[in-house]
């Protein structure tokens, strides 16, 4: 099975784009991939995965990451 999911964020595009440059590798893994877009006004996660289970483990390092942004901003 072949599975595709997106993501948009549309808020503080440029800093989170800057915060995931560096993670884009260790989200690439053998069952998915992950390519990062960024448009005018948002960034986009395209995630491709051959099943299930490593489309949710992809997703999952993608919210966990955009948690520990969420988290530290408002630590400003």
């Amino acid at each position: 099975m072949k599975l595709k999911a997106t993501i948009v964020v549309s808020e503080d595009i440029n800093i989170i784009e800057k915060a995931f440059m560096p993670e884009m590798k260790s989200l690439q893994k053998e069952r998915s991939s992950v390519s990062l877009k960024k448009n005018k006004d948002t960034l986009v996660f395209t995630i491709k995965a051959k099943d299930s289970t490593a489309l949710r483990s992809t997703m999952n390092g993608i919210t966990k990451l955009l948690t520990v942004y969420e988290k530290t901003k408002g630590v400003k």
